[in-house]
Parts: structure tokens; sequence; C-alpha cells
């Protein structure tokens, strides 16, 4: 087993654990730093984002806002499936750009102007989704904007978990679904992906006991905003 995958992996995990979202969000870019391509790397984050996104629902499952999520199967979905077959031939990097909304978007409690302009921002929901579906498909970055609009609705922290964790587990199953239909070389055996998973299983199991369980509503509002303006800067230096 590759140990930059396996370091890769259980850092993702840590994140992913607490906020929903994070495999695939720093996972690409980091594998994409350490020189796999863009469809290896979804082969080896896919599974287990979608594992971890699992056992978030099975104890918080009935936080879900279903209506966003049904928002999300409709409008972004489609153009996730679309951009994703576009992207295996060509590459697009608007990394940078995500940066600066996610910067952006981190000070929204605290900043008043930032605040309000969001809220017109995310009214326009159906294009703001239309958005992340193309972004996701391209980059593999729509939980970048995803982790947003969720922080922007005020969901109180299960709810946000929950909710982003179905919606990032419905990118990842479209697009495992997506790259059946596209032949690509595997750059990794499938007993070290199932040893993968079962690590991811095993990270995220000790996360949600030692942190998740333990950070209150109100921290964890202040952490989401920190995490948000964090993968800003992160996007932009990987983007430079």
């Amino acid at each position: 087993m590759p140990l930059d995958i396996l370091l890769t992996i259980i850092a993702t995990t840590v994140i992913q654990s607490i906020f929903g979202v994070g495999v695939l969000l720093f996972g690409t870019p980091l594998l994409l730093l350490l020189g796999y391509q863009f469809i290896n790397a979804l082969e080896i984050l896919l599974p287990i984002s979608i594992a971890i996104n699992l056992l978030q629902l099975v104890k918080h499952h009935h936080f879900i806002d279903i209506n966003f999520v049904r928002n999300v199967l409709k409008y972004s979905i489609p153009f996730v499936v679309v951009f994703l077959f576009i992207v295996t031939s060509v590459r697009i990097n608007i990394g940078a750009l995500i940066g600066v909304f996610l910067i952006f978007v981190a000070f929204k409690d605290a900043v008043g102007a930032v605040n309000r302009i969001i809220e017109k921002l995310v009214s326009y929901e159906r294009t703001y989704l239309i958005s992340m579906g193309i972004v996701h498909g391209l980059t593999n970055l729509g939980g970048s904007l995803l982790t947003a609009i969720a922080h922007s609705k005020q969901y109180e922290k299960n709810q946000t978990r929950s909710t982003v964790a179905v919606c990032y587990g419905m990118f990842a199953v479209f697009q495992i679904l997506t790259l059946l239909f596209v032949k690509h070389q595997y750059v990794i055996s499938y007993a070290d992906n199932v040893s993968l998973l079962q690590i991811a299983v095993v990270v995220f199991l000790l996360t949600e006991e030692m942190l998740y369980k333990n950070i209150d509503n109100e921290k964890y509002a202040k952490i989401f905003a920190a995490f948000l303006g964090i993968s800003g800067f992160v996007l932009i230096w990987k983007s430079l």
C-alpha cells in the first residue's frame, strides 16, 4: 500500500468525519500534487468518501434537510455526471476562484455586509446548485460550494453534517456510476482499496468519539467558518 495514499486518506478522513466533506475536497488536490491522475484519484477516494458519509447518516439521518437534498439531486447531479465525462479528456483549474469565494463566505457571521451578499447569492439556489454540479464534475471541488451554502443556512451541527453528508455521498455515487463507462488503468489493487476503506472507518469512529461529540453547536459554527477559510487558502495555494 503506497504510504502517500495512506497518509492522505487518514488526514482527509478526520476532516470529513467532522464536516461531512474532505476526502474528495482535499484528497483530490493532494493526490494530484503527488503525481496521480485525476481519474485515479477518484478511484481511490470515492469509495472511502461514500463509506464515511453512510456512517455519518446512521445516527443522524433524521436531521437531513430533505427539500435541499431533493434540489441537489435535481439541479446538481445531472451536471456532475455530464461534466465528469468532459473532464476525462480536458482539465480545468478554477481552484483559485473557488478559494476566494470560500474565504469570503467564512466572514459571513463576522461582517454584516458579507452576510447580506451571501444571503442574496444563495437566494438564487437553482443557479447556485447547477454551478456546484458543474464545478464538482470538472474539479471534484464541489464540496467546497456545498459547505458554503450549508453554512449560509444556519443549520445546527448535526443537521449541517447530515445534510452535507447525504449530498456529498450522492455526488460520489453518481461519479462512480459515471466512471463505470470510462476506461482507465487502475493504479491501486482491490486489496489495497479494501484496506484503505477499513482504515478510514476506524479513523472515522475514533474522530466521532474523541472530537465530534465534544463540539457544541456554537463552537461548531465557528470551527466550520474557519474550515471554509482554510479550505479557501488551500485551494488558492494549490492553484498557484
